[in-house]
């Protein structure tokens, strides 16, 4: 049985916590090196106590030697430090990054959106965005696999069908996102000490959210006009989950349920997102804990307008799980290893 060696950097937040949680139970991987920056010398039960019983190696801090004894770099890092990695990749390596720093094929988009240089351009061809769902065994051709953004992931998986089936008006799309604070990494509690992160609800980034850039491409990819769309992200006084909800027209010989029909035959064969029955309610509370995406498309009073819900685990379908499907897309392992 194939077996990788992993090396995780950036191990000790809330994204890096939660990928070691699944890899511990995935048959094909052996965890090698953990690597933190200030965490050195620490045990990864001092951040997460249910791993204590584990045997997991102590944090260090990355050295490019440790490429040659690893398969697998998943990195969960800043923007940037992981394009630093990909510069020192050997041969064997394949790099699942959960930041940003793969997820824009244009350099001078990453440029405007990130506000710092990228420092691996000659990768970015080298590498890939994966939404497991709708890149498929593609990703098999890519040492570099860019992961999709929480938000992005929540948008996408129920856009890019109707989009790709030229069924709603592009022109007007209205995206309205609601995420647990652990979105923001764990120095979210230092920066909303003044704003009662835990009794409020917060918008931010209105317009101009970094991952507006990600929606975009992607959604492009798919049709010759240009894609206009409202992108707002909130943040809420819940630890994890993403709601989106997102309002488009349809058009003219298009309803609810061909809608629906559309989606289900889209994921028919998908083991993580989940079509439910036209105007049912759903909440973050029917996806955490798993990486699932539970999709539900609602009628309004207007005819040609519809409402799109759509419900991930930030943490896992809209980040480590969702590497873990990279992984084992990329590797021909079965599509629910780690998950069980």
């Amino acid at each position: 049985m194939l077996k990788l060696n992993a090396l995780i950097a950036g191990s000790t937040g809330y994204i890096g916590v939660q990928l070691i949680k699944l890899l511990v139970k995935h048959k094909n991987v052996n965890i090698r090196y953990l690597c933190g920056n200030t965490s050195v010398g620490k045990k990864i039960s001092f951040y997460e106590k249910s791993l204590a019983s584990k045997n997991l190696p102590k944090i260090v801090k990355f050295n490019k030697k440790f490429l040659k004894e690893v398969d697998i770099i998943f990195t969960a890092l800043p923007n940037g430090e992981a394009q630093e990695i990909s510069n020192h990749l050997l041969k064997k390596n394949t790099l699942i990054d959960l930041a940003a720093d793969f997820r824009l094929k244009k350099s001078s988009e990453y440029l405007k959106w990130y506000k710092q240089k990228h420092k691996a351009i000659s990768n970015i061809k080298k590498s890939i965005y994966a939404l497991p769902e709708i890149i498929g065994k593609k990703i098999k051709d890519f040492k570099i696999i860019g992961c999709p953004g929480c938000y992005p992931t929540s948008v996408l998986l129920p856009l890019i069908p109707l989009v790709k089936s030229n069924s709603i008006n592009v022109k007007n799309i209205i995206i309205d996102s609601k995420s647990g604070y652990s979105g923001a990494g764990r120095s979210v509690h230092k920066k909303y000490q003044k704003k009662n992160l835990y009794e409020s609800l917060s918008a931010y980034g209105l317009g101009f959210h970094r991952h507006n850039s990600e929606i975009d491409q992607e959604l492009k990819k798919y049709i010759k006009s240009n894609v206009e769309f409202t992108f707002t992200p909130h943040l809420t006084p819940m630890f994890r989950g993403i709601l989106s909800t997102i309002y488009v027209d349809l058009k003219s010989s298009f309803s609810v349920t061909k809608i629906e029909k559309i989606l289900k035959q889209f994921y028919k064969k998908s083991k993580f997102v989940k079509i439910l029955k036209n105007d049912t309610l759903i909440s973050t509370n029917d996806v955490i804990n798993t990486n699932n995406c539970f999709i539900s498309v609602f009628k309004t009073k207007y005819k040609n307008k519809i409402i799109i819900l759509s419900a991930i685990d930030n943490l896992i379908k809209g980040g480590a799980g969702q590497a873990i499907q990279n992984m084992n897309l990329k590797f021909g392992f079965k599509n629910d290893e780690g998950f069980k």
